[in-house]
């Protein structure tokens, strides 16, 4: 079947379609802010989409993400006759992979640029051991920081920098900030998103740790940021000294 009709559940698969065919997304979340000038019909939240009207919009393709959107929402989707295609990314080799099965296997479209770009980015990067130890919330009220195995920490260990959590039971555990204060770290890693970490609202609750703000564009999607994610974040890490 040739795909001419995607509704995308998560931001990064719909800037990666997008980048490579704007025609095709019918439908992207409240979400989803890149590429600029989006007209797809807004369909609801990564957790809250509004599967009627999805199905409405009839998409050959509906693209998800089995961290970022519910079971019981997916199952909706299916129940109500549409394509779902889940992606799983929990590595920068896995996010690369599920690309090429998202953008060619599953839309029909060849083998974008950008993705043999992001490819050799980060393929030609310098081999860096950990130097630095991180924490890395995600959240605040309550602190929330990277555990095991996360794309962005994989990310961040390229970089040289080790997830101090990355051993922890739980890929998103709840930490107290007393606790993340008295741990070993030697950095503190905030990004923009999902929590707006900013330069006043952040750093404060880590006095004895430099506070490295990232982009959260660059460090969690997987898409064609990743062209440009190692300079972009190894500069962010560098100026937090």
């Amino acid at each position: 079947m040739t795909v001419q009709r995607v509704v995308s559940l998560v931001p990064s698969l719909t800037e990666a379609v997008a980048a490579c065919a704007p025609e095709l997304p019918v439908g992207v979340t409240d979400w989803c802010s890149h590429p600029a000038g989006l007209t797809a019909a807004r369909v609801g939240g990564t957790k809250n989409p509004d599967v009627r009207r999805i199905a409405a919009l009839a998409p050959d393709l509906v693209l998800a993400n089995e961290e970022e959107n519910r079971p019981q929402d997916l199952a909706a989707l299916r129940a109500a006759g549409l394509d779902v295609l889940v992606t799983e990314v929990r590595t920068l080799d896995q996010g690369l992979r599920e690309l090429d099965r998202v953008l060619v296997a599953g839309c029909g479209l060849p083998r974008p640029d950008w993705l043999d770009a992001a490819e050799a980015a980060w393929r030609d990067l310098p081999a860096r051991p950990a130097r630095r130890t991180a924490v890395v919330p995600i959240w605040r009220r309550p602190w929330m920081v990277l555990g095991r195995d996360t794309f962005a920490g994989d990310l961040l260990a390229r970089l040289g920098v080790r997830n101090l959590y990355a051993g922890h039971a739980d890929r998103y555990p709840r930490i107290g900030l007393d606790a993340l204060n008295a741990g070993p770290a030697d950095l503190v890693v905030l990004p923009d998103e999902p929590y707006r970490f900013t330069a006043e609202d952040g750093p404060e609750a880590f006095p004895g740790l430099p506070a490295a703000l990232v982009s959260g564009r660059h460090l969690t999607w997987y898409g064609p940021s990743l062209t440009q994610a190692p300079a972009v974040l190894a500069a962010a890490l560098a100026a937090a000294r």
